[in-house]
């Protein structure tokens, strides 16, 4: 057994572990320091020891002494009571209360406060701690939203799922953190081994380890030394500075990823899928990372949303070439291993070269250093300046091109990009082929402005082996419903693909493949090496029924319970709600449980769009009169989403069901024009706009969707129905031979 801590607790809880000989268990960071003693007093000093804590005199560091500000017309105290921490807010229905600050969370520059409500789940408040010195403006309260207006109705409030400490923040800010979220009581019994992120976050639980020390007969001999994982990659490798090239190589090659996947538990930016994470096991069994699309990344992989590190530095040429995060950070301290930035870049990029007026073409009395060209920063919860990892060259002709962001003109305000970016032309003596590793950038921004060069570019990203398996990965996620030979091989050998991410990117537009294929590309899947890619392939799957032969149906069987299992890991979640609703819809053919499901989902949390649109569709397929309970649904998500252009998708739908064509029409039209980019709420509405007559209007409809993307099938057919009804033959003809053309590229289905 191990002693466990959880928030709320009025015990402590014991969490039992496996009971056998080799099974380690957490023991503290403090039985590490008679051995460690130099790496315990530097991780003392750490933000990683401050990342959580009880709320005491010590560590809140806010002032707590009657203090107040107001934000959207609600004015929050902060006070003090019988020697406990105390803020007057507004709670879940708007009114004041007092709430007891249980934990202070972080240190610099800000603090955070973690509030203990009913059902252990914890919060956290969006009113914060600057705590900067006061001459960098800090030493006082502001809110995270400042430029929004957050009251108890909205979906970012503190008391809200999105600010909730269990699901959000504990398994990055505490040790051996398990939720264990109980969906039948709607209740947390979230425990940790340590409140803070302590040594055996990186290590592994420590007590055998502690018995290998002790040379104890259980481990002695172990060539592991009683650890669960070695992060040795670093051992015996050394850089190399050539004085020619002035850069450094490795003298061996890394083969392995154990450190930087070790940190990307709570540097990346991911979901978890599975409880029991422990320093040393596998991330993709127990995460999905992110990939860089938007509103996370911008098109050429700049960090635009809270990304962390780890999908940027895998962008970049450092990673490729074998530099981990303990090659810069010493892991113990979190400073940097040398005593500034420019210190730690010289120590793979010869001084020579590059600390040259030369290649900054900047004088050193304007203090541009290294970081301020290769690694950006972007200033996230308001105060917390984030250097970007992917250490890309500046390309201010992708920001002329796309709007991207750039090094260059977040100096030079006054000046626009294309000026940037002829600067660094003629730096080069007119050389435009030096745009460093990241050349992705037109397929993403393609991809999100759903052009038609968009699928080409996409192929060509994804199929170019020395670009980032990342970007590869967002590459092939992007792509729109392959047809034809060429982009159905692409999708193929991205999902046999050696590397895990990019089988997993592999993955999405494979929902869009018709029920057989899909069965058919997914079935290996079913049984890869990483949990993450089993559990995704059994819910893209279309199910048991259009399984081969016995052990693909094993496969998928066993697969379907890991794709439940993690649904009901998150059973807090309305998303994995939602996920587990549609599971049971379309792979199980269980209205009932779907429902119940679906309805678990919007009380979870009301704000969540997807829930209302896939339990209409539920009601829709049962028949009957459901239409009506999908009426009463869709309208229901819309009191609180008036701007979602899928549930005014879904209801004009539901309306058309209903024979309520003018209605019908009008959501139809409002879904198409609050999202202009999705093409297939813009085809529905002139599929609608026809069925009443408007047949001009139709056309016009149609017009705007072929100019998007001309091979748009369903808009090109319709094209040559719509024009042969007004008698515009020769101009049907083009339309159809163009269908003819994509056609003979097809596959057979």
């Amino acid at each position: 057994m191990v002693v466990l801590r959880g928030p709320g607790a009025s015990r402590l809880i014991r969490r039992p572990t496996a009971a056998t000989a080799s099974s380690a268990q957490f023991v503290g960071s403090d039985r590490c320091q008679s051995c460690h003693l130099p790496e315990t007093q530097q991780w003392e000093r750490s933000h990683h020891r401050a990342a959580m804590a009880d709320a005491t005199e010590q560590t809140v560091l806010g002032n707590f002494g009657d203090a107040t500000i107001e934000y959207a017309g609600t004015k929050s105290r902060f006070f003090k009571r019988d020697g406990e921490f105390f803020v007057r807010t507004d709670s879940s229905d708007g009114r004041l209360a007092d709430f007891q600050i249980r934990y202070t969370f972080g240190v610099y520059p800000l603090q955070q406060y973690l509030v203990a409500l009913a059902n252990g789940r914890v919060q956290a408040l969006s009113i914060a701690w600057d705590s900067r010195p006061r001459a960098e403006g800090g030493q006082k309260w502001f809110h995270l939203y400042p430029g929004e207006r957050v009251t108890s109705t909205d979906e970012l409030h503190w008391t809200r799922p999105s600010q909730n400490w269990n699901y959000m923040c504990a398994d990055c800010h505490s040790t051996g953190v398990r939720k264990n979220y109980d969906a039948s009581a709607d209740a947390f019994r979230t425990q940790w081994s340590e409140i803070s992120v302590g040594c055996e976050a990186c290590h592994g639980p420590g007590s055998r380890h502690l018995a290998w020390a002790a040379n104890d007969r259980s481990a002695r001999g172990d060539p592991a030394k009683g650890l669960s994982v070695a992060l040795d990659e670093r051992k015996d490798a050394t850089w190399h500075v050539s004085g020619a090239t002035g850069n450094a190589t490795r003298s061996r090659q890394r083969t392995s990823d154990r450190e930087i996947q070790m940190c990307a538990q709570c540097h990346s930016r991911r979901s978890q899928i599975a409880e029991g994470y422990d320093a040393g096991k596998r991330f993709y069994d127990y995460y999905r990372p992110a990939l860089l699309a938007p509103p996370l990344y911008y098109a050429d992989g700049q960090q635009r949303g809270e990304v962390y590190e780890w999908g940027s530095f895998l962008q970049s040429k450092m990673y490729a070439r074998g530099v981990t995060c303990g090659d810069c950070h010493n892991p113990h301290s979190g400073e940097l291993r040398a005593k500034d930035t420019k210190s730690v870049c010289a120590s793979c990029h010869l001084p020579a070269k590059y600390d040259t007026v030369t290649h900054s073409r900047h004088a050193s009395a304007t203090g541009v250093t290294c970081v301020s060209c290769h690694m950006p920063s972007t200033t996230y919860m308001q105060v917390d300046a984030r250097r970007d990892h992917s250490f890309r060259i500046p390309r201010p002709d992708v920001s002329d091109r796309l709007g991207t962001p750039n090094a260059c003109t977040a100096c030079h305000t006054e000046r626009p990009a294309r000026w940037a970016a002829a600067q660094i032309t003629a730096w080069r003596g007119g050389d435009t082929t030096s745009h460093g590793l990241q050349r992705f950038a037109d397929a993403l921004a393609a991809a999100e402005g759903r052009v038609a060069r968009a699928q080409p570019l996409l192929q060509g990203v994804a199929t170019d082996s020395t670009q980032p398996a990342i970007a590869r990965a967002t590459a092939l996620a992007e792509l729109a419903a392959p047809t034809d030979r060429a982009t159905l091989g692409v999708v193929g050998r991205g999902l046999s693909d050696p590397d895990p991410l990019v089988r997993l990117g592999a993955l999405r537009p494979v929902w869009q493949f018709p029920p057989e294929r899909r069965a058919v590309f997914v079935a290996p899947l079913l049984a890869d090496t990483m949990r993450v890619i089993r559990i995704d392939a059994a819910g893209v799957h279309p199910g048991a029924a259009l399984t081969t032969n016995a052990d693909e149906k094993t496969a998928f069987e066993h697969a379907a319970d890991e794709f439940i299992a993690s649904q009901r890991y998150n059973a807090d979640r309305a998303d994995a709600r939602t996920n587990l609703g549609t599971f049971f819809a379309v792979q199980q053919r269980d209205a009932a449980t779907a429902g119940s499901e679906l309805l678990a989902a919007i009380r979870i949390d009301p704000f969540f769009v997807p829930a209302y649109a896939n339990l209409a569709d539920v009601y829709r397929a049962q028949g009957g009169d459901r239409d009506a309970d999908a009426e009463r649904i869709l309208r229901a998500g819309l009191v609180l989403a008036p701007r979602s252009a899928a549930l005014h998708h879904a209801l004009g739908l539901a309306l058309v069901r209903r024979r309520q064509l003018p209605a019908a029409v009008a959501e139809l039209q409002r879904a198409a024009s609050l999202e202009p980019t999705n093409l297939r709420f813009t085809y529905t509405y002139a599929v609608a706009l026809y069925s009443t007559g408007k047949v001009p209007a139709a056309i016009a409809a149609l017009d705007r969707i072929l100019a998007v993307d001309e091979n748009y099938r369903d808009a090109l057919a319709a094209m040559v129905g719509y024009l042969g009804t007004q008698g515009k033959l020769a101009l049907a003809k083009r339309y159809s031979d163009r269908l003819r053309e994509l056609a003979s590229r097809d596959v057979s289905r």
